[in-house]
């Protein structure tokens, strides 16, 4: 992997990891329009850049997370679903990432539905994510269970779910940003604990392009969610409902013409 794959494949991750826009599909059209082959190390890159993406939700809602313990407490409870449950699946979620027409048929599907949710939640009664009862924490972490779907996205299954729970999109967005943390941060351990266990270890080289990822993913993502937060409150889901679409219908065609697609 060269500098310049490693820096577009994090402007990617940081665009996309938490917009309602599944970054698996991103990274499956942008690793094959590249040609990255999908080594050890370029796996682990893919995954450990989030903790660049998790450090900017750090810096831009740094207050929030010195409020109280309860609302680690909450986060834990949200986390609780989607974690046993992949573990519970492993073996079947990892078919699931062999088939890259399974993301963009879920992308699509995801599109249709982010175009109606505006209408179908309208009343929030929560403007601020942290009115969240324990209940309606544990009921948004079942809905972070449909991103084990590849192709469905953590931010649009856990924001939908805040929306079900009365939040109000602003609100059901900054949760799923929070709870976006102890899932990405375990995912990037379970990943370097695999790697290091397969006897794999780091030249000098990949630990620059490691360092390179992360800055750049925590500076898009930065830009990507003050973006994403003025869009959702102004205008709501559709623009990204239509996106989905536009990208699953562009992976199925890829793979109809004969592309060699992977999810790495």
């Amino acid at each position: 992997m060269s500098y310049f794959e490693a820096i577009i494949l994090a402007i990617i991750e940081g665009l996309t990891e938490f917009l309602p826009v599944s970054s698996t599909g991103h990274m499956i059209i942008g690793t094959a329009l590249m040609g990255i082959e999908p080594s050890a190390f370029v796996k682990l890159f893919t995954i450990v850049i989030q903790l660049g993406t998790i450090l900017s939700v750090l810096v831009l809602y740094w207050k929030r997370f010195f409020k109280s313990m309860d609302f680690y407490y909450k986060l834990v409870v949200a986390a609780i679903p989607a974690s046993i449950l992949g573990l519970i699946l492993n073996d079947f979620i990892d078919s699931l990432l062999e088939s890259p027409l399974m993301v963009g048929v879920m992308l699509v599907i995801g599109g249709v539905i982010l175009l109606f949710v505006d209408k179908w939640f309208n009343k929030p009664t929560i403007e601020n994510s942290d009115e969240i009862s324990y209940k309606q924490a544990f009921i948004i972490g079942w809905y972070q269970c449909l991103a084990l779907i590849p192709g469905t996205s953590r931010s649009a299954s856990t924001i939908v779910g805040g929306m079900t729970q009365k939040l109000t999109r602003k609100a059901a967005a900054e949760f799923s940003f929070f709870l976006a943390i102890p899932m990405m941060l375990g995912a990037s351990i379970v990943k370097l604990y695999k790697f290091f266990k397969e006897g794999h270890t780091f030249t000098g080289e990949e630990i620059n392009l490691l360092i390179v990822g992360n800055l750049v993913g925590f500076v898009v993502a930065i830009i990507a969610i003050k973006t994403f937060i003025d869009i959702l409150t102004k205008y709501g889901f559709k623009l990204f409902g239509w996106y989905r679409i536009v990208v699953g219908l562009v992976i199925i065609a890829m793979l109809l013409s004969g592309h060699s697609l992977q999810i790495i």
